[in-house]
């Protein structure tokens, strides 16, 4: 699907949708649970959806109702279990770890970029625990089962790594302990983990350098989870000036900072905390008076896309003043921007940033804009309903 956009500005007012990074956590912990847990969800994107399969290959009872899902949780261990991650990230690296210990030589698969996304620190820390993989990238099967004990894992390469490991090894018979190489990127994310895992009644212990994890602990269903709204994805609509309701001004999700960060332009960002800002923010800056540097972005080249590249590409064929570096960006705002066709890279933050910046500029063409679907399905309705201007070609 390839789009239009038109020049015309964003206002109004939109409910925020529930976040895609609480959604995930949340049902995880339900189907570990003991007993059954309503989670309350009014939107689903492809990345939810790759989550609630998998947990049904690994033998959870999840149906959708009016409200979000029921989850009624794993029973018995599935033999030989397929589980296919779509695109989603977030499904592969936070269930590796819990399929190889309630499930036997579970099969994980997965779509567009991400088979190329890290997941050797893991299997490493795995496999020093007695799990053993058949490749260190998708497809691959695991085998053995996890034992408890000192797990080490990197910190500055995927906070889901650890987030991974956090479901599994309250799991595992005996108490273990989670090391932390070097710096913690996004240590945001893994809070947020720890909160739900709280919620769902699992005691962890924050230690020097990283954990101490009680092992042969139960999950315990709240009942009922409301996932709150979705920071990452309003911030498109933020950055345009839109009032979007229904976010938590305390909450932990790291895109929270979107409102700080909105003020940091013309000056220099540090995005390692919050990587998936940088598309929007990258856009914010191009319009903005003065000269933006966007620092700690490493990780930007090995998310859906390499973001830092397509970011440099789409703002440059728009008439962007930038400099791309291997962890960063310099960007000279204020210079006049023109309509372009651009590439979304197949990347959902990509699509709906450039679609932010057709706005203001209008004549934009983004081509393979379906990429939406995997974080927010209805994005271009709810661009349409505060005044955008766009069409399917």
């Amino acid at each position: 699907m390839d789009v239009w956009i038109e020049k015309s500005p964003l206002r109004g007012v939109i409910q925020a949708i529930p976040s895609k990074s609480d959604a995930h956590r949340a049902l995880i912990a339900a189907a570990l649970s003991q007993t059954s847990c309503e989670i309350l969800l009014t939107a689903v994107s492809e990345d939810i959806e790759a989550t609630v399969r998998a947990l049904r290959a690994l033998g959870a009872s999840i149906q959708k109702n009016e409200r979000g899902f029921l989850v009624s949780p794993i029973q018995s261990k599935a033999i030989t279990p397929r589980l296919d991650c779509g695109e989603s990230g977030s499904t592969l690296r936070f269930l590796l770890p819990v399929a190889a210990a309630i499930s036997q030589e579970p099969f994980f698969t997965g779509h567009g970029k991400l088979p190329d996304r890290p997941v050797d620190s893991l299997l490493a820390a795995l496999k020093l625990h007695g799990v053993s993989a058949t490749s260190d990238r998708l497809p691959l099967t695991l085998m053995g089962a996890p034992r408890a004990g000192a797990y080490t894992i990197p910190g500055d390469v995927s906070s889901q790594f650890l987030s991974g490991l956090l479901f599994l090894l309250p799991l595992l018979q005996g108490d273990s302990t989670l090391h932390i190489q070097g710096e913690q990127v996004s240590s945001q994310y893994v809070e947020m983990t720890l909160l739900t895992l709280r919620r769902f009644g699992i005691r962890i212990d924050a230690v020097d350098d990283g954990y101490l994890v009680p092992g042969g602990q139960l999950y315990t269903s709240p009942e009922r989870y409301a996932v709150e709204g979705d920071w990452s994805n309003a911030a498109f609509f933020l950055a345009a000036g839109v009032d979007v309701q229904g976010l938590d001004p305390a909450s932990a999700q790291p895109d929270s900072a979107i409102r700080t960060l909105l003020n940091g332009l013309g000056g220099t960002i540090d995005v390692a905390g919050s990587p998936d800002l940088f598309p929007i923010l990258a856009v914010c800056a191009a319009f903005h008076d003065g000269v933006t540097e966007f620092t700690g972005g490493a990780r930007l080249r090995i998310k859906e896309c390499d973001r830092l590249s397509a970011m440099a590409s789409c703002l440059r064929a728009m008439g962007a003043s930038l400099t791309e570096y291997a962890d960063g960006m310099r960007i000279e705002g204020g210079k006049p921007l023109h309509g372009a066709r651009l590439n979304g890279h197949n990347d959902h933050r990509i699509v709906m940033a450039m679609s932010i910046a057709g706005s203001r500029v209008g004549s934009v063409r983004i081509d393979g804009a379906e990429a939406v679907r995997k974080s927010y399905p209805d994005f271009f309705t709810d661009f349409q309903a505060l005044g955008g201007k766009c069409s399917v070609l």
